[in-house]
């Protein structure tokens, strides 16, 4: 039962993060860059520490310089918020051989689900259905990988086993192109990834991209908090979320969520962690788990009324969930919309002082930032500044809140992408719902984009 949180990430996340153990009385350690070093949410620590320069490599993932960290504050746990090292095995077992609490699921956990073979051979094991294709990787022969891939049927993809963040795949229509891609996509898996396996599935043309988000403790019991859709995409970064995801039978969400609750339970998972999925012809087909809170996680927490983060962090102190999957009932519609330091047009980055800063308030609006007037937007991190998230009784309502609330939100002295969302929530087609992940690269495509 930890009292101290060392919070290893920045930005939104740190403070949202950091909100949570106020609430649950726990004292919180802040580390940052120079960069980052007159963030607002520095100054709310009860202890801040810098731990590097600007560089993310000299920071943010020197894992010597945050355990030193935590060693020299006393705290006992670390939150990895998202990305960084929130999903590195290798700096969660450093973290458990310091005898610290990592909050999250355990190394194996993560080495388990983050190598997509070994996840897929799990969650077929828990019934949990997946893209057509083996769960092993790929021989050498390429004789036996053609075989393989005319069972499937062309087209289908190569993936790298330790892959992610929309890098190394290949989409392959013929089997003339298989041995180039094959070789492509090892090659690019050995760099960026340290593993050279790959292996193929059959390639969906037209999928909607569909979240199962659970929680589960460490007593063996696993929840599922509802579905959501992120399949307004741009270049396999998402850039509006909602929950649930729309036209999809709730007995079909229910069935899939029972299942990814199972596979938690079979694996030892504790934490909070999401299963993503494609979904296509009336089919979910289970993709990867992602082992660490969402960006989009706020859009569940409005429809189903629960703190995720408090929750992530109240497992991780030994404590059993406090309510069944009898007791979750999701409600309403939520919307998410990434707001980014970047020309709504070229989308290059956009760093720099704000000037003005207002946001939107209001029944079922939030918006999560640890921006404001003044703020510098350094140069050196992703470009999000803010989440702003609305949340109606209907898909309709939420809508009309979430228009309202883009029309209301006013950042000046750096260019956002406020107009692309102004844009996107007036397009026929997403206001239908159920779009499929192409829909946005089709919709900036057009002139009148």
């Amino acid at each position: 039962m930890f009292e101290s949180v060392l919070i290893a990430n920045r930005g939104e996340i740190a403070l949202r993060i950091q909100r949570a153990c106020k609430a649950l009385g726990l004292r919180t350690v802040v580390v940052h860059s120079e960069a980052d070093a007159e963030a607002g949410y520095v100054r709310l620590a009860d202890q801040s520490l810098c731990i590097g320069p600007a560089a993310a490599g000299r920071s943010y993932l020197d894992q010597a310089a945050i355990l030193f960290a935590a060693e020299v504050s006393g705290a006992e746990a670390i939150h990895p918020g998202y990305g960084f090292l929130s999903e590195n095995a290798g700096f969660v077992q450093r973290v458990e051989e310091a005898g610290l609490t990592f909050i999250g699921p355990s190394s194996a956990c993560i080495r388990t689900m983050g190598d997509k073979v070994s996840a897929k051979r799990a969650m077929r094991a828990a019934g949990v259905p997946c893209v057509p294709g083996p769960d092993e990787a790929l021989p050498e022969d390429a004789g036996a990988v053609l075989a393989i891939a005319r069972e499937i049927g062309f087209p289908v993809i190569v993936k790298a086993a330790g892959g992610g963040g929309g890098r190394g795949m290949r989409v392959v229509e013929s089997a003339e192109a298989l041995p180039g891609a094959l070789a492509l996509t090892r090659e690019e898996a050995r760099r960026a990834f340290a593993n050279p396996e790959v292996y193929i599935e059959k390639f969906l043309a037209h999928p909607r991209h569909v979240e199962i988000q659970v929680l589960a403790d460490a007593h063996g019991q696993a929840l599922w908090l509802g579905s959501r859709d992120c399949s307004l995409q741009r270049r396999h970064q998402k850039v509006i979320e909602e929950a649930p995801a729309p036209g999809i039978a709730p007995e079909a969400i229910a069935a899939i969520g029972a299942r990814c609750a199972e596979a938690c339970r079979r694996i030892g998972y504790c934490g909070v962690g999401t299963f993503e999925f494609l979904y296509e012809d009336g089919a979910l087909h289970f993709i990867e788990m992602n082992t660490r809170l969402q960006v989009e996680h706020p859009v569940t927490e409005m429809t189903s009324g629960i703190d995720i983060v408090q929750q992530q962090i109240r497992v991780a102190r030994g404590e059993r969930l406090a309510f069944t999957q009898a007791d979750v009932s999701c409600g309403g519609h939520a919307f998410e919309c990434r707001i980014n330091a970047e020309d709504p047009r070229t989308f290059a980055p956009s760093p720099g002082v704000i000037t003005v800063w207002q946001v939107p308030a209001g029944d079922g609006v939030r918006v999560d930032s640890h921006a404001e007037a003044g703020y510098r937007v350094p140069p050196h991190y992703d470009s999000m500044i803010a989440k702003l998230i609305a949340h109606g009784r209907t898909r309709e309502e939420a809508l009309a809140r979430m228009r309202g609330a883009l029309e209301t939100m006013r950042v000046e002295g750096i260019a956002t992408n406020l107009p692309l969302h102004r844009r996107l929530l007036q397009d026929a087609a997403f206001a239908a719902g159920g779009v499929d992940i192409h829909h946005l690269e089709r919709w900036l495509r057009q002139p009148a984009a």
